[in-house]
């Protein structure tokens, strides 16, 4: 079996037909070490440090230690706040390093309590169920929620969580924010399906556009389906307290099922689901990955002070802000496609992946660490470097960002990608 390495990607090794898994891993290890002497393999860099406006990195064949970091999702700096960690530590030498057993036989405490009450609350809500990872919050409460007779109405660009999510289900999916092609598919689907849901994100992550809330909700009450919306990184970022697209448009009450991780703005990993409280008991004893997973462990105590701190330092969001515009506006002046994006996630959009391999290794030994996304990530036309802002950057670093794409657009001709 022969592979074009040149134009392959990770979808390529998925399935090879005629091979197992062993000769599959044989020709995977083949492809990353061609791509590696290319410097394109730009993924799981070693760190020596934690999340933060700079990172110190082992990068293969680049002798520079120290990076300005824009690939953490951490918006809001919260895993290094004092009090944030503070309270991890705290709640270690309570309870100890682990929870020590699954949910519904021994490993539920009371901050899992503590917790799900405060996140409920946050999203103005009654009841919340937590899971060990955003990923499962969004897998498995779908997959408890909808079988063979259901439909799933899928944004094309939500995350694969969703989508793995829809595994038991039926599937449809409409082109980004297209809101002609979500009515026709409402439309053609009614009295069809037993259950259909409409499942977005609030912020997408590859395009750090928003959802049009407002009109997907008013559509999918209209043809008589529910809608979950998984405003993962919307929180925190969006709204005039943080509360993500739904604080946008004022539809805490309308949206049915609200899902999210921990591990953005919330600093540390986890995720939940909001619903209704009936719904929310329903899940905490039929979705597989909550009930047989053990909880999340003490550390997860910080969380709770993450949430608090939204309100408490508003500050934070609003340095935020000003960084993003800030970066926003720099990039525009160096003729950069940044797309559509309304958020923390910045993407500067490149259109061929092995160009935009080469232009994340170039940022690199510019000292700045980046994400370059690809397909199947996203379409084969739409390859683009992906930064992702912080509130603790500062200007200075932001400005070294920008000379460092100044100095690629230089290096790699790409005047075929300015606007």
């Amino acid at each position: 079996m022969k592979i074009n390495f040149e134009n392959a990607s990770f979808k390529d090794f998925e399935n090879i037909p005629g091979l197992d898994p062993f000769s599959w891993a044989e020709l995977w290890s083949e492809y990353v070490d061609y791509k590696t002497q290319l410097g394109q393999m730009n993924y799981r860099f070693e760190a020596q440090t934690g999340c933060g406006p700079e990172i110190s990195l082992k990068v293969p064949g680049i002798t520079q230690t120290e990076f300005i970091s824009l690939v953490s999702n951490d918006y809001l700096g919260f895993t290094q706040h004092p009090k944030v960690k503070a309270a991890a530590i705290a709640g270690i030498e309570k309870y100890g390093s682990g929870a020590g057993a699954s949910p519904a036989i021994g490993g539920h405490y009371d901050y899992h309590t503590e917790l799900e009450m405060k996140i409920a609350a946050f999203f103005k809500r009654e009841a919340a169920l937590t899971f060990t990872t955003g990923y499962t919050a969004n897998s498995a409460s779908i997959q408890a929620l909808l079988k063979k007779e259901d439909l799933a109405i899928l944004d094309m660009a939500v995350h694969a969580s969703v989508q793995e999510g829809c595994f038991l289900t039926n599937t449809k999916s409409f082109p980004h924010n297209d809101l002609d092609a979500l009515e026709r598919i409402l439309k053609m689907s009614k009295n069809k399906y037993r259950t259909r849901m409409v499942i977005i994100d609030g912020v997408y992550s590859q395009d750090g556009d928003l959802a049009p809330l407002d009109k997907i909700i008013q559509l999918t009450k209209h043809y008589g389906a529910y809608l979950l919306v998984d405003d993962a990184h919307g929180t925190g970022v969006i709204g005039k307290t943080g509360r993500g697209v739904i604080e946008l448009h004022d539809l805490f009450k309308e949206v049915d099922i609200i899902t999210g991780t921990f591990s953005k703005t919330f600093a540390h990993i986890g995720g939940y689901v909001v619903a209704d409280p009936k719904l929310v008991s329903f899940l905490k004893f039929q979705s597989r990955q909550h009930i047989f997973s053990a909880t999340a462990t003490p550390a997860s105590a910080c969380i709770s002070t993450a949430i608090d701190l939204i309100d408490q330092e508003p500050f934070w969001m609003e340095k935020l802000q000003q960084n993003i515009a800030y970066l926003k506006s720099g990039l525009l002046s160096l003729g950069l496609d940044m797309g559509n994006t309304k958020s923390a996630i910045i993407p500067v959009m490149i259109g061929n992946n092995n160009k935009n391999a080469e232009i994340c290794h170039l940022l690199l030994k510019a000292g700045v660490y980046t994400n370059q996304i690809n397909y199947p990530a996203v379409s084969r036309k739409d390859a683009r470097i992906r930064m992702s802002i912080m509130a603790t950057h500062e200007f200075d670093q932001l400005d070294k960002v920008l000379n460092a794409w100044e100095w690629v657009i230089k290096t790699a001709g790409m005047k075929q990608i300015l606007r």
